[in-house]
């Protein structure tokens, strides 16, 4: 067999093996974007929900809608509290919000301690602080909002060294991912965004606004003209509104 014959051998078995990487690579990066890590997404759900309804609020803690909306919604949420339940999911718009992202860590972190909702709640406190009084330093504005996360984790008893693991874990980013990718495919445009039972739905600044909504919807499910919040206090549609910031 001579040299020449062997050197063709070998070129032909490279190029077979360059062939077969190539096509090795293509195959393991062919998946789609999602494909690693979670999917799984958020359940935040506050409510007895006695007859089955839910209102979900895709929401941004950096948001000052969301910041004018939260007393609003925590109005609705404890009239309602007996009949719905509310459910609350990320969508921070991160190319406009910069610690929109962190803020949402934030809360995730704390709900791997149970206290999701009282930091969901410190956080808007502080985006309406930082609304009503543009000199006074909060998360929002913060260069290093973590150094506020850590100070409200210690406020609520958690474990801080657990918080910030949390915080930086891929674990809370993967849920961030899930409800932000929900809401893309739920044609979510901006923050706050409100789905009723599924479907999205358009109220004003007031609590009397949801009432309306909540009631008529009530009202469908029950087969009856009309149905009031159950809580102490409350008996028609027209609950004083909220005041925004």
């Amino acid at each position: 067999m001579s040299k020449q014959f062997l050197g063709v051998i070998v070129v032909v078995i490279l190029i077979f093996v360059g062939i077969f990487a190539l096509s090795g690579n293509k195959s393991n990066g062919s998946g789609s974007s999602g494909s690693s890590g979670s999917s799984t997404l958020t359940q935040h759900v506050e409510g007895l929900n006695k007859d089955s309804i839910t209102l979900v609020e895709y929401g941004d803690y950096e948001c000052p809608y969301c910041g004018q909306y939260f007393p609003i919604v925590k109005q609705v949420q404890t009239e309602y509290n007996d009949q719905i339940a509310f459910q609350f999911r990320n969508f921070p718009l991160v190319s406009i919000h910069q610690n929109a992202f962190a803020g949402a860590r934030a809360a995730e972190a704390a709900a791997m301690q149970n206290q999701f909702w009282q930091m969901h709640d410190l956080l808007y406190e502080e985006n309406e602080l930082s609304q009503s009084n543009s000199k006074a330093s909060t998360w929002v504005n913060a260069s290093d909002p973590t150094v506020f996360f850590d100070q409200y984790a210690q406020q609520l008893g958690l474990n801080l060294t657990k918080f910030k693991a949390d915080y930086a874990s891929g674990t809370v980013n993967n849920l961030i991912n899930a409800d932000m990718a929900e809401g893309n495919n739920l044609k979510v445009q901006g923050t706050p965004t409100f789905f009723l039972d599924g479907k999205q739905i358009s109220v004003g600044e007031s609590a009397s606004s949801f009432e309306k909504l909540i009631n008529a919807e009530i009202a469908k499910k029950a087969g009856s003209k009309a149905a009031t919040p159950t809580s102490a206090g409350s008996t028609s549609q027209t609950s004083a509104p909220a005041k925004s910031n």
